[in-house]
């Protein structure tokens, strides 16, 4: 628990002010009942890593789990220490008086299955050989991580969801939890993403998968211990992502042809543009705090994802969902264009789903859902207020007909 002095220090405007969560705590569940996974394989125990954030109601009925997306972990908001520099990945969106207002809501995030921050993945200890996993991990699925998430929901006592959110993979998770559990989810909110990942997109991934497999320092995954992370490989393939997570018109704008540090090209090899120069940031600064490893897993995952297998159509797998949704696509996102949010609401409609569309125009491609933009704030908050009214509402006509009996 935070101290006194760290809940004051969090509230100075240097961690985020009045509308910041402050300082919050990754917790840890371990679960030591075995876990079967899609692919056969059976996981003895799992440990999970989250954050939560607000208070859950006497009713139990303002819970709000999060799905991050590859990159992201159970921190969505909020700052570990005072001396952080940096909040969680969606701090923008969630804290009080935010789209995801903790004062209302109590907000539930955690780091997938497969994951490196805490959650079991290939960089945990196989109980059988006491040495991390490595390759000996088994291959996860997004059901997978749902399925191990669901029974992190039952530790905390919830029943029902109020609404289950994500964007990107994270709406994958989102997705996959309505129809495989619809009695437990009253909406969902899937921002930039798709019921099934592309060939364009499974491309993308292989290819940095194969950057990562490529290099010497991987060691058929064995490096652990006995070896150094294959960083060159990691950072390549977090470039090759990037690129997909932005869109010509940003990349335009933000770099165009402009030189890094130098007034000529130098007919080298070296870092001359500066979309180079911010490249190799992003691919050196993400392999300090990334594991090789989870990302040939959980892309693997991302590829597997086809929210109709087992059906003979989308419209059939989603014949049982019994929540409301609100389905985003940005403009500019040719990673998971709009052609594929319509398709998914399209499907929804055909089985009576209620759900609401919005297409946002945006210039900031993929990545539009981890910035600042009043019409996502806005369309987030009104649709979580009327679920959350709609569902208060019931409870209330339940509890004046058990009084008339």
């Amino acid at each position: 628990m935070a101290t006194d002095e760290e809940l004051e220090i969090a509230e100075d405007s240097r961690l985020g002010g009045a509308r910041s969560v402050g300082l919050v705590e990754t917790q840890y569940w371990t679960s030591d009942e075995p876990l079967d996974l899609e692919c056969g394989a059976v996981l003895p125990q799992i440990t999970q890593a989250y954050e939560t954030y607000g208070e859950l109601t006497p009713e139990r009925d303002n819970a709000i789990l999060i799905f991050h997306a590859l990159s992201g972990d159970a921190h969505v908001a909020g700052y570990h220490s005072p001396e952080d520099r940096k909040p969680g990945w969606w701090d923008i969106m969630v804290g009080p008086n935010k789209p995801f207002d903790t004062n209302r809501y109590f907000v539930v995030c955690a780091n997938v299955l497969g994951g490196c921050k805490g959650s079991t993945g290939p960089s945990s200890i196989d109980p059988e050989t006491g040495r991390p996993y490595g390759l000996r991990f088994p291959m996860v699925t997004i059901g997978d991580m749902v399925r191990a998430q669901a029974r992190l929901m039952d530790h905390l006592g919830i029943e029902r969801l109020l609404a289950v959110a994500g964007g990107s993979m994270g709406g994958m998770l989102a997705l996959d939890w309505a129809v495989r559990f619809p009695e437990r989810t009253a909406s969902v909110i899937a921002i930039a993403t798709t019921a099934r990942l592309s060939a364009q997109g499974i491309a993308f991934n292989e290819v940095g998968r194969q950057a990562i497999m490529a290099d010497p320092n991987w060691r058929q995954g064995n490096y652990y211990e006995d070896g150094e992370q294959p960083q060159a490989g990691l950072a390549i393939a977090r470039m090759i992502g990037h690129i997909t997570y932005l869109s010509d018109q940003q990349m335009r704008a933000k770099f165009g042809r402009r030189l890094q540090n130098r007034d000529t090209l130098g007919y080298e090899f070296g870092t001359e543009f500066q979309v180079e120069s911010y490249l190799r940031y992003q691919g050196n600064s993400f392999v300090r705090r990334f594991d090789a490893n989870s990302y040939l897993y959980i892309t693997k995952a991302i590829d597997y994802f086809d929210l109709s297998a087992g059906h003979r159509s989308l419209v059939e797998a989603l014949e049982r969902v019994q929540a409301s949704f609100l389905v985003i696509s940005f403009t500019s996102d040719w990673l998971f264009p709009t052609y594929q949010s319509k398709e998914l609401v399209r499907a929804l409609q055909a089985v009576g789903a209620p759900v609401t569309f919005l297409e946002i125009t945006s210039e900031y491609g993929h990545d539009a859902f981890l910035l600042p933009n009043e019409e996502l704030e806005s369309a987030i908050s009104d649709f979580l207020a009327n679920v959350y009214r709609r569902i208060r509402g019931q409870h209330g006509r339940a509890l004046s007909e058990e009084a008339a009996l």
